[in-house]
């Protein structure tokens, strides 16, 4: 079997995959939305003693996030019948390794797209810590299938080097990489700027899969300039496999991101610090804090201590005190999710 039916056979069993992962998706989308668990509702504002809710401002901010998730669907779709086409026309493995990466940048899109949707959910009765973690889990799949294009791409240029072809219409395969490129480029920008916005892991990955895709298509191009100028065609196979490997230490760092936070991983020592430093700002009106704990999930951030009062507070006082805490922490961290629990004077550690 040649290398082209080869990738035919690949592009059937990827097709196959980017129309089975949405339908699922949708399913599930369809199956909370007509059959809700109880206490499971639309927008609205929920309080769990002091844990602070979304509010509608952020629920909206929430659904702009999706229209901009929903624009990189849109463009990857584009992106990749044309590297598809070009590719099985040039015969270029550089093209179609290039098409196989946005292939998983697509549906990677796609689960990036319904995972933004299903976190943007507020907390609710069954879910009272919310649906952020979602977007972690979204960020750490689309990091595998990023180790899976490698893989692939590496396999297949290995194949091209012990077996070179010529490359047919070299010009077209430039042509089609840098416009691309442009396109990815262009999208990639708007979906970070949305994603430090609001905070969001599934939309940042998003936005590194597309600017990787940015680099390997310009790469591409070049290496297709070249060959078609010196004729050395191992170049082509030698270029695809310096992306695979970038491709894939780019995953290694977005793994590195989305993954700890399933596992409850504290925030990073800077934030940690910073947050420290605020509460440290109040010492004069309070004995000791201690047992401090913080964790991400999503784009929200968890932060809980004890606080030991002076025993002559009145609840208002130290009810008072927690809540210009909480409004502090709020301000370095716009969903941050604060829980003081209050000691009194006999309960200090130090």
């Amino acid at each position: 079997m040649s290398t082209i039916n080869k990738i035919r056979w690949i592009y059937a069993l990827v097709g196959t995959l980017i129309i089975i992962l949405p339908c699922a998706t949708l399913l599930d989308v369809f199956t909370f939305y007509c059959f809700p668990q109880k206490g499971c509702s639309r927008p609205t504002k929920l309080r769990f003693d002091n844990i602070k809710s979304v509010n509608n401002n952020k629920w909206g901010n929430q659904m702009n996030s999706s229209k901009i998730a929903f624009l990189s669907v849109l463009s990857n779709s584009f992106v990749v019948v044309l590297k598809i086409i070009v590719g099985l026309f040039t015969g270029s493995v550089a093209v179609l390794s290039e098409a196989i990466h946005s292939s998983l940048d697509l549906m990677a899109s796609l689960i990036a797209f319904f995972s933004v949707r299903i976190s943007n959910r507020p907390a609710d009765k069954v879910h009272p810590y919310g649906h952020g973690k979602v977007e972690n889990l979204s960020g750490t799949i689309e990091t595998l299938l990023i180790f899976i294009a490698g893989i692939w791409i590496i396999y297949e240029c290995i194949h091209k080097l012990i077996n070179p072809e010529p490359i047919q219409l070299p010009l077209l395969g430039i042509v089609v990489m840098l416009l691309g490129a442009v396109i990815n480029f262009v999208v990639s920008k708007i979906v970070r700027r949305t994603a430090d916005k609001t905070k969001s892991v599934a939309m940042k990955s998003n936005a590194i899969h597309l600017l990787t895709d940015v680099y390997t298509s310009l790469g591409v191009a070049v290496s297709l300039l070249l060959v078609s100028l010196t004729g050395w065609y191992f170049l082509d196979p030698i270029i695809g496999i310096i992306l695979a490997v970038y491709i894939m230490f780019e995953a290694s760092k977005l793994m590195k991101e989305s993954f700890p936070p399933l596992m409850d991983a504290r925030l990073s020592p800077d934030e940690e610090r910073n947050l420290m430093k605020l509460i440290e700002s109040y010492k004069e009106e309070y004995i000791e804090y201690h047992d401090f704990r913080t964790r991400r999930s999503g784009r929200y951030e968890y932060v809980d201590f004890h606080l030991v009062v002076p025993s002559h507070y009145s609840i208002e006082t130290a009810h008072e005190l927690c809540n210009q805490i909480e409004e502090d922490i709020n301000h370095l961290f716009t969903h941050a999710q604060v829980l003081i629990h209050l000691e009194p004077e006999n309960e200090r550690i130090k």
